[in-house]
């Protein structure tokens, strides 16, 4: 479905509840956080805005809505990366930072949601971060059943500073395409991902 042209919109609640959503995903892709209120969310899904109210509770629902179907989105594509193979935590690290990567990379709404979350600060974003850090961690668990934490050094410190970078890198190349004078084309992420190599080749094992 094209994000430029709302759907005709569907008979019954579920429907309905479905076409509000989707039209969410539009506005926020096509115009950004600040384009979504009652009112051109309404325009968009071609409903009365007393329905959003109904069903949602207003935008917050929708979002909240939307948040939830991203997570479970992030949860399925992680879950498709191939197998681990590491046989050290540094591989492991190696291996989780790039499929995380290439999956922040395959969805521009999720980057949007991480764009808001850093620009704002609310109880809403908050739990949306909490719920998505939950999914990744998770994740990683599963991954690595039989890998230990090493018993030197700081892997969760240095998890979280890869796993920023990385995130960073993926809102950046959205936004402008290039980063600290690096070209965020082919050939600039095959250079990010070689430099993912060497960086975690220093990871305790």
């Amino acid at each position: 479905m094209s994000i430029d042209s709302p759907a005709p919109r569907p008979r019954g609640r579920a429907g309905t509840e479905a076409a509000i959503v989707e039209s969410a995903q539009r506005l926020l892709l096509r115009d950004g956080w600040s384009a979504l209120n009652v009112q051109s969310l309404a325009a968009e899904a071609g409903v009365d805005r007393k329905l959003i109210y109904r069903y949602f509770g207003g935008v917050d629902g929708v979002v909240a809505r939307l948040a939830r179907a991203l997570d479970v989105w992030l949860g399925q594509t992680l879950a498709e990366a191939p197998p681990s193979t590491a046989a050290s935590y540094r591989e492991f690290a190696r291996e989780a930072l790039k499929a995380y990567l290439a999956a922040l990379r395959a969805n521009p709404l999720i980057l949007r949601m991480l764009a808001w979350e850093l620009s704002a600060d609310t109880p809403q974003l908050r739990d949306m971060e909490r719920a998505r850090s939950a999914v990744v961690q998770d994740w990683m668990r599963e991954r690595r059943p039989r890998l230990r934490l090493p018993p030197q050094g700081d892997v969760v410190a240095l998890n979280a500073v890869m796993l920023a970078a990385v995130q960073h890198l993926a809102l950046t190349a959205a936004g402008r395409g290039r980063f600290a004078g690096l070209e965020l084309d082919a050939a600039g992420w095959a250079r990010i991902e070689a430099a993912i190599d060497q960086l975690t080749a220093a990871w305790p094992d």
